[in-house]
């Protein structure tokens, strides 16, 4: 296949006229626009954005289905939609939970890891939870918040064949800092759900963590006398996750995340809950219910509980809120997928790796999406 006549992302992260040729589920070259192929089949992305697929590294559903669900479809739902909406890989993404659930949520999903099934593939799991700060608990159930046990961390991470990708983890709990240090050979880890001050943040990113949780959210607040977790994340952090809904986080606050940390440290995420593409209604995650109404998903008593929109209009609304698409691009392609370790793969439009393509009409709708060479939109 070629995809001719399309601005395309480059890996300087520019939009340039230049056109792609796929072959099975590879991109294997790089062509001058217009360039001829002799290829049978042909794209016209003319007017178009052309990008490489999107990657949500927080996500816990879509579609009526949450990636914790004990049914025999819940993760081939999730996976449909988000790959419908331009998102081509994505991070299953737990709660806070006993061990013996997780062991559940792990089984079901160790069948779909890396599997191409027609939608979005699932990379890996986000283990949000449970070693958070029970006053920072956000959406997570109370009665599943422990302090750090990397033994357990250990059986999870074996037990799921190594594929947490991703786990979380408020810093000033008791023992906190071993566990980052051991757990941080293993895999990314996340500043989240904490009430840490500066200092105890810096103590954990200097153990090893390099990436904060839903930046701003059930954190302390940032302060010009006490900058505590986002202080420390400016300075330490490799990686800050945002959620862009305009929900969770202010317009204004949105451009100076990015004016501040720059084009490389921040991941759009969607922090998306199964309400999302579903109308106003009641539902749940981590088993409490959850109300849903325009795009607002909150417990009984107003806690914001995750999200409603995916991770493609977030990263519309960040554009839409004054973030140059270039760096908004940046954010939902390549950074969410060099911070847990999948840059050789996905990520980027470059010659040799997967074919995971999104391309948007200028008014950023969804033009078409391939995955793994073969459009499904």
């Amino acid at each position: 296949m070629q995809i001719k006549n399309g601005n395309l992302y480059t890996q300087g992260c520019f939009f340039e006229p230049h056109d792609l040729i796929v072959s099975g589920d590879r991109i294997t070259r790089i062509a001058p626009s217009g360039f001829d192929s002799n290829e049978e089949e042909v794209l016209d992305a003319a007017g178009c954005y052309v990008l490489p697929g999107f990657v949500d590294v927080h996500i816990h559903g879509a579609d009526g289905a949450d990636f914790c669900d004990d049914t025999s479809d819940h993760i081939s739902t999730i996976s449909n939609y988000l790959g419908k909406k331009g998102v081509t890989s994505f991070l299953g993404t737990t709660m806070a939970f006993s061990e013996e659930i997780l062991n559940h949520i792990i089984d079901d999903a160790l069948p779909h890891f890396n599997q191409e099934e027609g939608g979005a593939v699932l990379r890996g799991i986000n283990m949000e939870g449970p070693f958070f700060a029970k006053s920072k608990k956000g959406a997570q159930a109370e009665r599943y918040i422990i302090d750090p046990d990397f033994e357990m961390f250990e059986r999870l991470m074996e037990r799921s064949k190594n594929n947490i990708r991703l786990c979380d983890i408020a810093p000033e709990l008791p023992g906190a800092v071993e566990f980052i240090s051991r757990a941080a050979k293993q895999c990314a880890v996340s500043i989240a759900h904490t009430t840490a001050t500066y200092e105890e943040t810096k103590e954990g990113f200097a153990a090893g963590a390099n990436h904060v949780t839903h930046l701003f959210n059930a954190m302390p607040p940032f302060a010009h006398r006490d900058p505590g977790v986002v202080g420390a994340a400016l300075e330490d952090a490799d990686y800050v996750e945002l959620i862009s809904d305009g929900i969770h986080i202010h317009p204004a606050m949105v451009r100076t995340v990015f004016q501040i940390f720059g084009a490389d440290r921040v991941c759009l995420i969607s922090d998306a809950m199964r309400a999302t593409g579903k109308p106003n209604g009641e539902y749940t995650l981590g088993g409490q219910k959850v109300s849903m109404t325009d795009g607002k998903a909150t417990l009984a008593d107003g806690t914001i509980a995750g999200s409603a929109t995916d991770l493609v209009e977030c990263f519309r609304r960040a554009v839409h809120f004054g973030v140059p698409i270039e760096m908004a691009a940046k954010a939902a392609t390549i950074n969410p997928a060099k911070s847990v370790g999948l840059e050789k793969e996905i990520g980027s439009c470059s010659e040799g790796k997967r074919a995971d393509l999104l391309i948007l009409a200028q008014d950023l709708s969804v033009k078409a999406v391939l995955i793994g060479g073969k459009r499904i939109v």
